[in-house]
């Protein structure tokens, strides 16, 4: 009995585990008998550290990034540069952004991009945030840092569309970054040189 209970204990592990993005059975696999050959103080430590994570972490109420005090630290650093804004479209993006040293400005995450096909339009993200913050005189410039592919480019072109008349300048990342990519996993010299290189849209 008690290694039928085992046997479940460890099949449970592994369809978690699975669930995972970029995890496929091997690796979860791998991670499993990695966490059985550890001693539970170790197992201990990355379940609280994961309890820990999505009892401590949320949205800033600014920009949606993510934030363990009241606003995210961009947000909170008076030095940034607040006359832009750096739309993208989730909180890993802003990571590879910043991770290049080259935008000094502050972020808006959207929570997504429009997807019609998954049925996801600009009401299911936070674009009637983004409008209410260029509200402020003092936001002169949108850049829009989506992905590079047609979801990504959808929803630059609506935000375009729909920032422009607001007498904003809305900027899009060069080109640098191949299409169909993920900003996250741009390196730092090219994602670096499509924010310098940054259009007009």
């Amino acid at each position: 009995m008690g290694e039928f209970r085992d046997g479940r204990a460890l099949q449970r592990l592994l369809d978690e585990l699975g669930r995972l993005p970029g995890i496929g059975p091997k690796s979860a696999q791998r991670i499993a008998y990695y966490l059985l050959a550890a001693d539970v103080e170790t197992a201990r430590r990355l379940a609280d550290a994961i309890l820990d994570v999505k009892q401590q972490v949320h949205f800033c109420p600014i920009c949606f990034n993510y934030a363990t005090r009241e606003h995210c630290d961009v947000c909170d650093d008076a030095s940034r540069d607040r006359s832009s804004i750096c739309v993208v479209s989730e909180p890993r993006d802003v990571t590879a952004i910043e991770r290049t040293g080259s935008y000094h400005g502050l972020y808006h995450v959207l929570g997504g991009v429009i997807s019609p096909m998954d049925k996801i339009g600009p009401e299911q993200l936070h674009v009637k945030e983004l409008l209410g913050r260029l509200s402020d005189d003092s936001i002169k410039e949108v850049i829009l840092a989506t992905n590079p592919d047609v979801e990504g480019e959808t929803t630059a072109t609506y935000l375009s569309r729909t920032i422009r008349p607001l007498g904003v300048e809305v900027t899009r990342l060069a080109s640098g970054l191949p299409v169909g990519g993920d900003l996250e996993y741009a390196d730092e010299v090219t994602l670096g040189r499509a924010i310098e290189a940054r259009r007009a849209l």
